[in-house]
């Protein structure tokens, strides 16, 4: 019997790191933005993008986030959630084509959308 319930602790064990490693994982890569060099989280599928950087006040040993879309498009982006202050950049491939400003909910009080200039395929969020 103990040994029964020593494999099922075990087992269980297991199985909730490999759900907890699933749930927080971090994939990051480098990225040169303006000749200066950035740790960002990557995103790149629609739960990522959906959920940004959303609830984070602060990341250890990131700065900021990059989304790679399959597409350009026009892109939205809002600071709902968003707990800090952000610089957005849009890109079309690695050529930046605007900057915009995006204030944490607790500075604005509201809701604030920025937008792209034109159509992009990547998006940087860097924590201000």
């Amino acid at each position: 019997m103990k040994k029964v319930l020593v494999g099922l602790f075990l087992l269980l064990f297991f199985l909730f790191f490999i759900v907890f490693s699933q749930v927080f994982k971090s994939n990051t890569l480098s990225y040169e933005l303006n000749n200066k060099s950035y740790k960002l989280l990557l995103a790149d599928s629609p739960e990522e993008y959906a959920r940004g950087l959303m609830y984070v006040r602060k990341l250890n040993g990131a700065d900021g986030m990059i989304f790679i879309f399959p597409d350009k498009q026009k892109r939205n982006f809002w600071n709902k959630n968003t707990l800090t202050n952000l610089d957005i950049y849009w890109l079309d491939d690695d050529k930046v084509v605007g900057k915009s400003f995006l204030p944490s909910i607790e500075q604005s009080k509201k809701i604030v959308t920025v937008s792209s200039p034109k159509p992009v395929n990547k998006v940087i969020e860097l924590l201000r």
